[in-house]
């Protein structure tokens, strides 16, 4: 028999062979929308194709052997597809979504504990009944709920049903290049429309559905958090101790969140395998100190798993926890019955268990990035930690624990970039001071939930987490001011990112054994991703357009040209906020904008009318007065912004234009009457907060 070492990967890890026609079922039912009768013809021709190969003779078989694997995983694809066809809500007769109507009453179950945002509470909501008419029918979907902060709000909380009469919205996108596509995000999730609340828009039902086991684990979570509340009164400190212990993000600094990032260590704060495997080890650690328990390895596996889990939903079972709760319970129980499998046939193994369960984590980034973060350490660490050999112990271990930084770091820099444009520099010695200084932190804060009623005991314990997070705090705030610490707005797409992804597998490959194949397809990547960049570079020098975007409440537009841009619109929208970064720092990336300029368009005395290229846009946000000229005066565009009291007819016995945009700035009864104006004078219209960004190209 061949040692290990020579046997591919593909045939220690066979779960992978399964996996790859799995997601690749999902994927292609996600975009392609297969219909269930077509699904169920496809899976039982390609299982009858499968059987009837199992009846050749052996001889036969042998020749056409390759029909076998290919029946085998177009059946997974099938099968994926049909999995994934049922988990859209979207397919199920009795969704809510197929017969509601504006008139409609609903009765909605609140299917967790509310959430208190800047103006409302959030909740999420269960449609049970459709009332239409004095008729009632029962039906499923789920449904976002906001209940307005002016409202009574009468201690609704997890488990009640109220009835409502309030017109839904559909989830939308805002429309602007380049911006996070949240409809999706919403749809993988159930969520396709939100209704936000205010008094005399619902009423509290005495009925309540309250299933025992939620309701405990909602108890435990708010338990946990009024502890760290009490004991750690600091906001930025509270912030980042909720959030590193049970994912709490609610009362996180955004700007604190931000400089985590910009320094690579948001995983920290982002429940993950990382915090999984401190408490397998701390559970480990007490339960081998337990003679009944150290002695039934039977009961020491049912313990851990437990506490894992409970763990894992009471941080709210995102993506990448669940990964790693499904991953530890596979490696655990192969370990006690004596099977030591291949790490990655137990990612395989766990990234289809997921995938069955929820088809739409294949999207997830926490999900993706947990996934190639462990596959870089289990390929790459060790090589990496044999670059260089240290005999001190103590550097042994500082340079073990970069080499998993960089491990980890290999494969997803990459989507990284292409998710959020950045790369932190700085993220080794970040990671080398946050990863040991979150772990302590991490086991204070057990110590404190658990021994805080103790006096004085949960009162120091509660002192020294503080302080502790203040520190890590501190540190991350220095490392985020230095110039150095951040490479910033880098363009990526889908093309780019994997052939950075083939350039880097390559050359990594290469280096480990030396295949001068491999080092001729990395050379071949090298070029392939540098023409498709200086293809984008001369994409860019040649882009000339206006954009109106979609920001709620504000005025914004950019005139761009090349890669340098000029600005009209709220003072606000220049500071390097989250205005900006959500709303217009996504669309200046993708576009490559790096240099803002204040005279791209020219400007009338009063800055109202501005040209641009071939275009002439005019900007409104304040009532004027216009007399009725002898020529009209020509415009391209004109931008209604801030709820001027103007009228369309008004406008158009001035101006001679065909286009008018609304912006996000307006209020929607406006601009539904400047929509019916626009309808009757038969001019182009477009409402911006509805159809999302207008943009337009310039000569």
């Amino acid at each position: 028999m061949p040692p290990l070492k020579n046997i591919p990967t593909w045939k220690k890890a066979p779960f992978i062979r399964l996996l790859v026609p799995l997601i690749a079922g999902i994927i292609l039912q996600w975009y392609l929308q297969f219909s269930l009768t077509f699904i169920g013809i496809a899976i039982v021709f390609f299982a009858v194709l499968f059987i009837a190969f199992r009846l050749l003779p052996e001889k036969a078989r042998f020749s056409i052997n390759w029909i076998n694997g290919v029946s085998i995983n177009l059946l997974i694809m099938s099968v994926a597809a049909l999995i994934t066809y049922q988990k859209d809500i979207r397919n199920s007769s009795t969704w809510f979504g197929h017969t509601y109507s504006d008139s409609d009453y609903l009765v909605v179950r609140i299917n967790e504990p509310l959430t208190e945002k800047a103006k409302s509470y959030k909740a999420e909501g269960v449609v049970e009944t459709i009332i239409h008419h004095d008729t009632a029918r029962a039906v499923t979907g789920r449904l976002l709920l906001y209940f307005s902060k002016d409202s009574a709000l009468p201690g609704i909380q997890y488990g009640y049903k109220v009835l409502l009469r309030k017109n839904l919205q559909s989830i939308k996108n805002s429309g602007n290049p380049g911006g996070f596509n949240y409809d999706r995000y919403a749809a993988f999730q159930h969520f396709f429309h939100n209704a936000y609340l205010k008094t005399g828009d619902y009423a509290v039902l005495k009925e309540k559905s309250v299933n025992p086991f939620w309701q405990w684990i909602y108890t435990a979570k708010a338990s946990v958090l009024a502890t760290l509340k009490k004991h750690i009164t600091n906001k930025d400190e509270l912030g980042i101790a909720e959030a590193l212990l049970i994912g709490y993000k609610e009362d996180l600094d955004k700007d604190l969140v931000q400089a985590y990032s910009n320094t690579g260590v948001v995983h920290i704060i982002a429940v993950s395998g990382l915090h999984l495997g401190l408490i397998y080890i701390l559970l480990l650690a007490i339960l081998n100190r337990v003679p009944v328990v150290k002695k039934s390895k039977l009961l020491r596996v049912v313990l851990v798993l437990m506490c894992l889990w409970l763990f894992a939903l009471i941080t709210g079972a995102s993506a990448s926890v669940l990964r790693s709760a499904v991953m530890f319970t596979f490696i655990i129980m192969g370990e006690n019955m004596g099977k030591k499998s291949s790490m990655y046939n137990s990612l395989a193994v766990s990234a289809a268990v997921l995938l069955v369960y929820n088809p739409y984590f294949l999207w997830d980034v926490g999900f993706q990035l947990s996934y190639l973060a462990v596959i870089g350490i289990v390929a790459f660490q060790q090589p990496v930690y044999n670059w260089f050999y240290f005999k001190n112990k103590w550097l042994d271990k500082v340079w073990r624990l970069t080499a998993v930084s960089v491990a980890a770091q290999l494969l997803t820099f990459p989507i990284c970039i292409y998710y959020f444009h950045q790369f932190p520099v700085l993220f080794l010695f970040a990671n080398l001071i946050a990863v040991p200084l979150s772990s302590v932190i991490l086991f204070t804060e057990i110590f404190l939930v658990a021994f805080a009623w103790v006096p004085y005991l949960g009162v120091y314990a509660g002192k020294l987490a503080a302080w502790l997070v203040m520190v890590m705090n501190t540190f991350i705030l220095r490392i985020n001011e230095l110039p150095i610490a951040l490479w910033d707005k880098i363009p990526a797409n889908l093309l780019t990112t994997w052939l950075l992804y083939a350039l880097l597998l390559g050359i990594c490959y290469w280096l480990l054994s030396k295949n001068k194949a491999l080092l001729r397809f990395s050379l071949w990547m090298a070029m392939a991703f540098t023409a498709v960049h200086a293809y984008g570079k001369w994409i860019v020098y040649k882009q000339k357009k206006i954009i109106v975007y979609n920001v709620p409440q504000h005025r914004a537009v950019d005139f761009i040209e090349g890669s340098s841009y000029q600005f009209i619109g709220d003072s606000i929208l220049l500071e390097d906020g989250l205005l900006q970064n959500f709303h217009l720092k996504p669309a200046r990336t993708a576009m490559q904008l790096t240099r803002r300029s204040d005279s791209l368009a020219d400007a009338d005395s009063e800055k109202r009318i501005f040209t641009f290229g071939d275009k002439r846009i005019l900007l409104i946000d304040t009532a004027l007065v216009y007399e009725q000229p002898a020529q009209k005066i020509r415009v391209d565009i004109i931008v209604l912004s801030k709820n001027p009291r103007l009228y369309i007819p008004q406008l158009a016995g001035v101006f001679d234009c065909k286009q008018y945009v609304f912006d996000a700035s307006n209020s929607l009864w406006k601009i539904n009457y400047w929509k019916k104006d626009c309808e009757k004078l038969l001019l182009r219209c477009h409402s911006v907060a509805e159809q999302g960004a207008f943009v337009m190209e310039a000569e």
